[in-house]
């Protein structure tokens, strides 16, 4: 097993074409001094509302570590949206195919955070319910274009299966995030050039507990005997594990002082995303998705912590 870091070439040799398939929402942040109990009424220390939705943080990662970024994705007919899909706009992202569903509210995520950076988030999927195989089926010539489709679970999984269906008849690589989780077929699995998931949804998957990097190994083995092209664990300060059917390594993590861990796995898959378009070999991609996701934690908020690439490259010279 290889463990080290290596760094990213500061020119990439083509600049990536993603398209993201997921959600857009609301984050509303309440910091927290910690979690409250069961039935305790607790005094926030601070509130603030912030673009988010997994979809749009993977779309804004992509598009702000360098790739041409298309989001696929529903919003409600609200100000939430009109904000949302502005803040999109100005990070360069194309939204041509953000929808906006009539009578409908825009998601929203509740966020508690407390002192240590660590969170627990509650989902009201709204507009993000609504998208659709009609929705995946107009993006059809956009994702041909595409190096690769990027995908959550916060929209409904037979969008989501539809969009990966359509990528692999098209010769399109895929991510996909399994998050929130839920059961997923071993013929959907079968699909998934690279599987990008944290400890507790890897245990949720592949039957193996994920107490440390030898665990996360055999986690993500099992997974790729699923049919999963590459496993990739992410363990937050104990670093990722990386499993294909050509090698697996691990790398430790960056150390930073965590403000906020929210957007840390969506960074994590925008960058990622970036580098593989990138024709970046799987070591370096994975070395680059966490030098992102470190700084990312650094900062509060989602798409308000994101980094743009010319600070990774210059925090990380």
């Amino acid at each position: 097993m290889q463990n080290d870091h290596q760094s990213l070439n500061a020119a990439p040799v083509q600049s990536a074409r993603i398209v993201v398939v997921g959600s857009v929402n609301m984050d509303l942040i309440f910091q927290l001094p910690r979690m409250p109990a069961p039935g305790e009424t607790l005094m926030g220390q601070s509130f603030h509302q912030i673009h988010g939705g997994k979809g749009a943080n993977q779309a804004v990662a992509a598009a702000r570590l360098g790739a041409h970024t298309t989001l696929l994705a529903c919003v409600g007919d609200d100000d939430f949206a009109r904000s949302s899909v502005a803040a999109l706009r100005d990070d360069g992202i194309d939204t041509s195919l953000v929808r906006q569903v009539e009578s409908c509210a825009t998601g929203v995520a509740g966020i508690l955070l407390d002192a240590h950076g660590e969170n627990s988030i509650v989902l009201a999927a709204g507009a993000n319910a609504e998208l659709n195989t009609a929705d995946i089926e107009k993006a059809r010539t956009i994702i041909s274009q595409a190096q690769l489709l990027v995908c959550q679970l916060e929209t409904p999984l037979a969008s989501v299966r539809f969009a990966i269906e359509m990528a692999k008849s098209l010769g399109v690589k895929v991510i996909l995030n399994p998050a929130p989780m839920q059961p997923l077929p071993t013929s959907l699995l079968a699909m998934i050039d690279y599987l990008v998931l944290n400890e507790t949804e890897a245990e949720q998957l592949s039957g193996v507990k994920v107490a440390d990097t030898e665990a996360a190994m055999q986690a993500a083995q099992e997974l790729c005997a699923k049919g999963v092209g590459t496993a990739i664990i992410t363990m937050g300060g104990a670093g990722v594990v990386v499993v294909s059917k050509q090698e697996s390594f691990s790398l430790p993590a960056y150390k930073v002082e965590v403000v906020d861990t929210t957007a840390a796995g969506d960074t994590f898959v925008g960058a990622l995303a970036v580098a593989l378009g990138e024709r970046q070999d799987l070591k370096r991609a994975c070395d680059f998705a966490q030098k992102a996701a470190a700084l990312a934690v650094t900062k509060l908020g989602a798409q308000t912590s994101i980094p743009h690439r010319a600070l990774v490259e210059s925090h990380f010279h």
